[in-house]
């Protein structure tokens, strides 16, 4: 996470008051960027599941686990598999994935294909 203002205004005032050197702002400037953004962090450990079951036998096809950034991708490449989540659909399911919901995030019936296609955020 960058360092915010008001942190590198404190260290930048800390060097004018001749407290650190520049070199040890420089180096507490780095730690401050260095350091991870704990929404960020925990964003990047969540997945997003997608689970295919058969409506009829009720046994599951597939299972795909992907991590979070990669949702977008995922998300616009399976519509052209599934139609269905395309527009609107698409694009709340990627704000509720980007806002940290977690849990069912779609629950489709295709009845042509007899499948039914679940994603899930965790």
């Amino acid at each position: 996470m960058a360092a915010s203002t008001d942190e590198r205004n404190r260290i930048l005032h800390l060097v004018e008051a001749g407290k650190v050197t520049a070199e040890e702002a420089a180096r507490l400037l780095d730690t401050l960027d260095s350091q991870q953004d704990p929404i960020n962090e925990s964003r990047r450990k969540r997945t997003v599941r997608v689970r295919v079951t058969n409506l009829a036998t009720n046994r599951q096809k597939a299972t795909v686990t992907i991590p979070v950034s990669l949702i977008e991708v995922g998300l616009r490449l399976g519509t052209r598999l599934v139609p269905q989540i395309r527009g609107s659909a698409l694009e709340d399911l990627l704000r509720a994935s980007e806002s940290g919901a977690t849990g069912r995030l779609l629950d489709l019936q295709d009845l042509e294909e007899g499948e039914r296609i679940e994603i899930f955020a965790e």
